[in-house]
């Protein structure tokens, strides 16, 4: 399969161009500067321009742009770079999807989203079916997708909802930096549910939305097995063995952090991955304790 990639230089991003290409698949990539080399589009989603010629060229699109999460404090400059990096970039390839004439138009789009779109639900179990819920972090995702779905009628719209990436980098590295020095980080009071899901996985799952399946709108890209940030923790110290505990309570880091801690460390989301299930997708980490041992290179 031909697969373009848009946010194809994060940590996600990279880690789907190499599977992608070790099936077999082919793979271009959009760029914001100048095209320097062979399987590359130059593209400026600020001013919705997608080149054609990308898009003929594709069978499937994976985009995965939009400025990083994991850098609090959410200033209204950060707040506004978060949303708006993620809705223009959509906006700009579901507007040049549309336009493409149909006999040159991809098949699929796999578009970026998140299961920040739930909000702080502590009681409830979370498949694709939930409505959306409150929150800073749940409006920029209502709105990522919203941007996405002019494209619906043209392609198979996939929008992939994924969780908290356990990988030795991105959101999850500040807790496995903090392990490695000695330290078990517990945040809050260790109870609300983080929905995570192995980088394997999620490249797994993409690749399965992209060639072996047909599903379309909201997919839930977390593990099967749900694990609350305290057991996180403990996994995490377990396996550096370390003693050393450092406790985050929840009121000063509301303080501190504001909006980055209430949606992203403290919220408590019971996801789970009803219609990667329904679809016979299986996972290579079905538990948190798994996923970390791939991070950490403990298991190939």
């Amino acid at each position: 399969m031909r697969v373009l990639l848009a946010g194809a230089s994060g940590l996600i991003g990279r880690a789907l161009g190499e599977h992608l290409r070790s099936l077999g698949h082919e793979t271009a990539t959009l760029v914001r500067r100048p095209a320097a080399q062979p399987g590359e589009y130059s593209w400026h989603p600020t001013t919705g321009v997608v080149p054609a010629a990308a898009l003929e060229w594709a069978e499937g699109v994976v985009s995965l742009s939009g400025a990083p999460l994991a850098r609090p404090p959410w200033t209204r400059t950060r707040r506004r770079s978060i949303l708006m990096s993620r809705v223009r970039a959509t906006s700009a390839i579901a507007a040049a999807l549309a336009a493409q004439p149909t006999s040159r138009r991809p098949n699929v789009w796999v578009a970026g989203s998140a299961v920040g779109i739930y909000g702080d639900r502590p009681a409830e179990v979370l498949s694709e079916d939930a409505v959306p819920g409150p929150g800073f972090l749940a409006g920029v995702v209502r709105a990522w997708e919203g941007a996405a779905a002019p494209a619906a009628g043209s392609v198979r719209l996939v929008l992939a909802r994924t969780g908290m990436v356990v990988a030795d980098g991105g959101a999850f590295a500040p807790l496995i930096v903090a392990a490695r020095r000695g330290v078990s980080v517990s945040v809050g009071r260790g109870d609300q549910w983080w929905p995570w899901v192995a980088l394997a996985d999620e490249v797994r799952a993409i690749e399965h939305l992209l060639s072996a399946s047909q599903l379309s709108g909201p997919v839930n890209l977390v593990g099967p097995v749900p694990a609350t940030s305290g057991e996180i923790a403990a996994d995490l110290a377990h396996r550096f063995r370390r003693r050393i505990s450092l406790r985050l309570p929840p009121s000063p880091m509301r303080w501190v952090l504001g909006d980055a801690a209430r949606d992203l460390l403290l919220a408590s989301q019971l996801a789970i991955p009803a219609r990667l299930n329904a679809d016979r997708f299986e996972f290579r980490a079905p538990t948190v304790g798994e996923a970390l041992g791939f991070a950490l290179g403990q298991v190939r």
